[in-house]
């Protein structure tokens, strides 16, 4: 299985440019809005930077964040917005008015949508990546479809095939902060999600993952 981020970059890179501009202009635009071009401006690891970010604040497990929270939260990601916009978002993803938002939930509606066809495919791609089934892809899972022998850096004994391994798993986590070498479904699908976001064409995301894992 070849690396997954090869033509990516190219994609990512002219995403998080034209989403920089979509934001530095976007005076007119709602704030979620706003805020989804943040996240995509911070490259593909952006949407789910932001899902960790909020869980380290969830310090009671609950899953859910309450609007001082959501607040704070939002405040941390540097984004322009007026605290009023803030409620409104708050508002807007607690549709059922209990006072906090589910943060799976939040993330399912502030990543881009996508049709079926493709959230299929990336859920075989990250079936195939996670071999014993419980959820996670983990260096173990990894061990057992990719291999790093014609990687430069393994062939010259630069990297053990563990730190390239865990090199690849950090590119999902966006290599920076919150390490774990851990990655759920949730986080392939929204690390994939904003890769979405920036390829038109359906043919050719299913062939870019399809080549990509091998499938």
């Amino acid at each position: 299985m070849e690396s997954p981020n090869g033509d990516l970059y190219t994609l990512e890179a002219n995403l998080m440019n034209k989403s920089l501009r979509e934001l530095t202009d976007g005076a007119d635009k709602d704030p979620i809005t706003k805020l989804r071009l943040l996240c995509f401006s911070r490259g593909a690891t952006g949407i789910l930077g932001l899902g960790r970010a909020f869980r380290a604040m969830d310090d009671d497990g609950s899953k859910a964040l309450n609007e001082e929270e959501f607040i704070s939260g939002i405040h941390d990601t540097g984004l322009d917005v007026t605290d009023d916009e803030i409620k409104e978002m708050f508002n807007k993803f607690d549709e059922d008015g209990s006072g906090s938002i589910n943060m799976t939930e939040f993330l399912l509606k502030l990543r881009p949508p996508m049709p079926a066809s493709r959230l299929s495919i990336i859920d075989l791609a990250f079936d195939k990546m996670d071999k014993d089934g419980d959820g996670i892809i983990t260096i173990e899972d990894l061990k057992n479809v990719y291999s790093v022998k014609e990687h430069p850096k393994y062939q010259s004994g630069e990297m053990s095939e563990d730190e390239i391994l865990t090199e690849f798993l950090h590119n999902f986590e966006g290599g920076r902060g919150n390490l774990d070498g851990k990655i759920t479904r949730e986080e392939f699908v929204n690390y994939y999600a904003t890769i979405s976001a920036s390829i038109d064409n359906d043919l050719y995301f299913d062939l870019m993952m399809r080549r990509a894992y091998a499938m």
